[in-house]
């Protein structure tokens, strides 16, 4: 699973041709839950809720590519890199 972004101990993935609707995964210590692309909107899973609050700072910013990211490895071309939270 491509990495997209490393920030504060979170790791941000994508799954080439994952299933629908458009989403990315945030990893912390263990856990892990997945956000809607679209919308920003908390799917399954379960993260703090400091690193969820992080998480969704850093998506409010980086949507456009996650966007992008989603076409790419949706129709087999490469992921590109997105800069963390600072």
């Amino acid at each position: 699973m491509p990495e997209l972004s490393r920030f504060y101990g979170i790791i941000i993935t994508m799954y080439a041709s994952d299933h629908n609707p458009p989403h990315f995964h945030a990893e912390y210590s263990g856990q892990e839950a997945l956000f809607n692309i679209i919308d920003g909107v908390f799917v399954k899973g379960n993260l703090p809720t400091k690193e969820a609050r992080l998480v969704l700072a850093w998506y409010e910013l980086h949507r456009d590519e996650l966007i992008q990211n989603w076409e790419n490895l949706s129709s087999g071309k490469p992921h590109a890199k997105i800069q963390p939270l600072n």
